[in-house]
């Protein structure tokens, strides 16, 4: 079957808990509602990063779109994934152009020339795993780790919400209402409803902030002037590189992070959908790997495969690729029209901090059931200990230093459960 051909199958297979695997798809309608659902899980982060790395936002929107479309035609449409603005580029970035955190970066060129050579670095690992196998990664990575860096995913990520998204306690009860509203649509809806609980969620969460601000004067108000003053269509600002050997030394590490990631998520996408999707790991680290190039090379942010999507995945059980493709269009618009990031960007933190509990809580959950399906046995003292570590080195940010590079959060988890497995794996058995 061709990358572009998926079994079309009927929204009545979701009222009965069903499944649409990689290679099917619900109607095109559904599938348009679905890929909207994606575009607005992964839209936040992919407009936070550049801002915090003084990248255009409309820009990094746009290269997330043709990255997850070169993704989709490397893979040959075989790996559910939406690629968006990896956070891990935001430290490097930072310290290589002296960035002071307001307003466009001066010195992007130089950020955009390392982003390239970790981008090239990324692909030729993608190649060589594509060359030598999986085997191996089977025999480091079995599911006791596995489980642990999936789940680590989400953990590490559950801080910015709960920290960074509630500024006082009434937005803090906003996002309870939030996951709440979240909550009910999923286990109270049926059908294609219940498979669009983020954007429910979402929606009916904003209006109800909108009740709570705009009309009783409790917080602070939805502004929409943004969106009222934005234009329908507009070209983002594009940048060319410049190549430093400091700066591509100093952003080049960050590929560790980027493997790490891209590997997590191939894992959980195997997890969830019950297809073995190994044999695509290398064509998935060259697909990341070029994407990251081609947005470097027009002024983006590097990109990932994003954990918020897996969430949304493990929520609706709809794996479609079929779906990312038509986010990746809808990035690809959205990237040239100002007035639709300003929507999207229009929506009250505390209900983007709401949906992400859940999404992120998903997708630590997704790590667990890789145990459970596994049946992992936590009564052999190196599966308990590997576990154990792994989980408290990405939930409590765990930070190791190599000169100027920081490998931090998901990086130590990853290749600390790793190394420790193959380390405790040394022990003779009798």
């Amino acid at each position: 079957m061709g990358m572009f051909s998926w079994t079309e199958k009927s929204p009545a297979v979701l009222q009965g808990g069903g499944v649409i695997g990689p290679d099917e798809r619900l109607p095109w309608a559904q599938t348009g509602l679905m890929g909207i659902q994606h575009v607005i899980a992964m839209f936040g982060s992919t407009v936070l990063a550049p801002i915090l790395m003084g990248f255009d936002p409309n820009l990094a929107v746009l290269m997330s779109g043709i990255g997850t479309l070169i993704f989709f035609l490397i893979t040959g449409g075989k790996v559910p994934s939406y690629l968006g603005s990896s956070f891990a580029f935001i430290g490097v970035v930072i310290a290589a152009t002296a960035y002071a955190g307001k307003g466009a970066n001066a010195n992007i060129g130089v950020a955009l020339g390392g982003i390239i050579a970790c981008g090239a670095v990324y692909t030729l690992v993608g190649v060589l795993v594509q060359v030598i196998g999986t085997n191996w990664i089977e025999r480091f990575m079995p599911p006791v780790v596995t489980g642990a860096v999936v789940a680590i995913i989400g953990l590490n990520l559950a801080a910015i919400p709960v920290k960074n998204m509630a500024a006082n306690n009434f937005e803090a009860w906003m996002q309870a209402l939030t996951f709440v509203s979240v909550a009910l649509v999923a286990v109270f809806t049926r059908g294609m409803l219940q498979r669009l609980l983020i954007l429910i969620g979402l929606i009916v969460a904003s209006i109800l902030y909108g009740v709570f601000t705009n009309v009783l004067g409790m917080g602070k108000p939805i502004d929409l002037s943004g969106v009222a003053n934005a234009a329908w269509f507009g070209i983002p600002t594009f940048h060319a590189p410049v190549f430093s050997a400091n700066a591509m030394l100093l952003i080049v590490p960050v590929v560790i992070i980027l493997v790490a990631e891209n590997l997590g998520h191939v894992k959980a996408v195997t997890a969830m959908t019950g297809k073995n999707l190994d044999q695509y790991m290398g064509r998935a680290f060259i697909g990341d790997g070029v994407a990251t190039m081609v947005s470097g090379a027009a002024g983006g942010t590097g990109v990932t495969t994003y954990a918020e999507n897996i969430g949304v995945m493990a929520a609706t059980r709809i794996y479609s690729t079929a779906v990312f493709f038509v986010a990746a269009l809808l990035a690809v618009l959205l990237g040239f029209s100002p007035k639709f990031g300003a929507l999207i960007q229009a929506i009250p933190l505390p209900v983007m901090g709401g949906v992400s509990i859940v999404v992120f809580g998903l997708i630590a959950v997704a790590g667990a059931k890789i145990w459970v399906d596994n049946k992992v046995d936590f009564s052999d003292t190196k599966n308990l200990i590997v576990a154990a570590i792994t989980l408290i080195l990405g939930t409590g940010e765990f930070t190791l230093k190599f000169g100027e590079f920081a490998l931090g959060g998901i990086g130590t988890a990853t290749f600390g459960a790793i190394i420790l497995y193959a380390l405790l794996n040394l022990q003779r058995k009798d």
